[in-house]
């Protein structure tokens, strides 16, 4: 009870906004219809899945004082490995999508290695990776869909279990994991406390590169498993899947109060900011908004959540 209570205290705002959100949704003419609906909430809900993946390894990122770009790019290419290793390497549905997780943990662990071995900051180390692996899922589809129809491929994407579509339990299952390493385990402790201040980490016994190392290779990892979501709920791996998927993550994250100078953050914060990024678009789209404007709606709430991080750090230091 205590918990429900410190989690409601401290995530108090954007809860309110939620609900909020939720609320306008249901009584605005345009939506009140179609949102409420039981089909509605389950697209809502699988494709927020995929995002509240990238947004979880995201989050150790960021309290890490790092960011991670080339997730996007990740989803893409092991989207495109996974259906290329079913239709045209004739592999078996789970084994197809087993190495396109692994061709992210690959990713992942190249991110980690230059990061924490090297002085290069994680901004330029991913976004030569988020080309990398753009660039790879392109040669290796020839910018063409790979297209896999089976009942086992579609399953992790488009599937249900016990009436409940199978992306969700996946969300709540990585979820329900990452809170437990980043709280419940030694190296989860270590993460803040290298976020916080490396220096004195260091000298305190901790081996940062590992951590780094760790922390990069988690989401690399996360971003593999939601590329082959996402491509087995499209029934295709295609090079153009993840474009701007980051960005979304990184709203996630910091509209759930991690802070982007690192040492701060809680995933239960970023559970809420991966429903407010899947309610915006997915009521955005419910009121025919155009595209081109969602990015300008999208840019402006991330802009609004970082503005509130500063605030925040500025009552902080004072």
């Amino acid at each position: 009870m205590k918990a429900v209570k410190r989690y409601l205290k401290d995530n108090l705002g954007i809860l309110i906004a939620l609900a909020a959100m939720i609320l306008f949704l249901c009584v605005w003419p345009a939506t009140a219809k179609t949102f409420p609906t039981k089909t509605n909430l389950f697209n809502l809900l699988r494709q927020s899945s995929t995002n509240l993946m990238l947004a979880c390894g995201m989050t150790m990122v960021i309290i890490l004082g790092g960011i991670d770009l080339s997730v996007g790019s990740i989803i893409a290419m092991s989207g495109c490995f996974a259906a290329g290793a079913v239709v045209w390497g004739g592999m078996p549905e789970i084994v197809g999508l087993t190495l396109g997780v692994l061709s992210g943990l690959m990713f992942g662990l190249f991110n980690g290695a230059v990061i924490a071995w090297t002085n290069i900051p994680p901004f330029i180390v991913t976004l030569a990776s988020m080309n990398l692996a753009k660039g790879i899922a392109y040669v290796f589809s020839g910018g063409k869909p790979i297209r896999c129809m089976t009942d086992a491929w579609k399953f992790l994407g488009a599937g249900y279990v016990l009436g409940i579509p199978t992306p969700v339990w996946t969300m709540f299952i990585v979820f329900f994991l990452c809170v437990i390493f980043l709280n419940r385990t030694r190296i989860g402790r270590h993460i803040y406390a290298v976020g916080g201040n490396s220096t004195a980490a260091k000298f305190s016994g901790i081996s940062t590169a590992k951590v780094k190392f760790t922390v990069f290779a988690i989401s690399g990892t996360l971003a593999g498993l939601a590329g082959v979501t996402i491509a087995s709920r499209l029934y295709s791996g295609t090079c153009t899947s993840g474009n701007a998927a980051e960005m979304d993550a990184i709203a996630a994250v910091v509209i759930g109060g991690t802070s982007m100078s690192g040492g701060s953050g809680k995933l239960g914060g970023t559970l809420i900011g991966a429903l407010i990024i899947g309610i915006l678009n997915n009521g955005l789209n419910l009121m025919g908004v155009n595209s081109d404007w969602q990015y300008i709606i999208k840019g402006i709430v991330i802009l609004g959540a970082v503005y509130v991080d500063y605030l925040r750090t500025q009552k902080k230091a004072k």
